[in-house]
């Protein structure tokens, strides 16, 4: 039997055996990709268990808030860094998705803010404001970028 799994009576069916520190592996994925489905893995749980924890602990729900916010501030950095640096392409040298780093930010501005909002005590619809504009800013470096590279080849 692989050792995530356990029977405490041989009739029972085996159910996965949870690591204390779930949590803490969660939330440290979670800061890291902002992907719930491979943090809750990378921690040991289900989906539905960690959404059925945040909604039940408070705390719990404020730390996936706050590592949301992380999440999405080095997306962000990720973003601006290739930009700058002229790093447009991979590791496995296919070009850099920009269009769906875009698509990422804003999909987590919602969240993103109202972690923000929290950790700074202000209103989402500052923080979204905030976000927005450097979305934008972002939007018009890609577009100037990728304008330059016309004109050089």
């Amino acid at each position: 039997m692989p050792d995530n799994l356990r029977s405490d009576d041989p009739g029972q069916e085996k159910r996965p055996r949870i690591n204390s520190r779930w949590r803490d592996r969660f939330i440290e994925r979670l800061a890291q990709s902002s992907n719930v489905s491979r943090s809750a893995e990378f921690a040991g749980v289900s989906n539905s268990y960690v959404y059925r924890a945040r909604a039940n602990e408070p705390e719990f729900a404020q730390r996936w808030l706050a590592a949301l916010w992380e999440g999405y501030e080095h997306l962000e950095m990720e973003v601006l860094r290739r930009l700058r640096e002229g790093d447009l392409q991979t590791d496995d040298a296919t070009k850099y998705d920009f269009a769906n780093a875009i698509r990422l930010l804003n999909a987590h501005r919602d969240n993103a803010a109202r972690a923000q909002a929290e950790q700074r005590n202000v209103s989402a619809a500052e923080i979204r404001g905030s976000i927005d504009r450097k979305v934008e800013e972002i939007r018009l470096r890609i577009q100037q970028e990728r304008t330059r590279e016309a004109k050089s080849s």
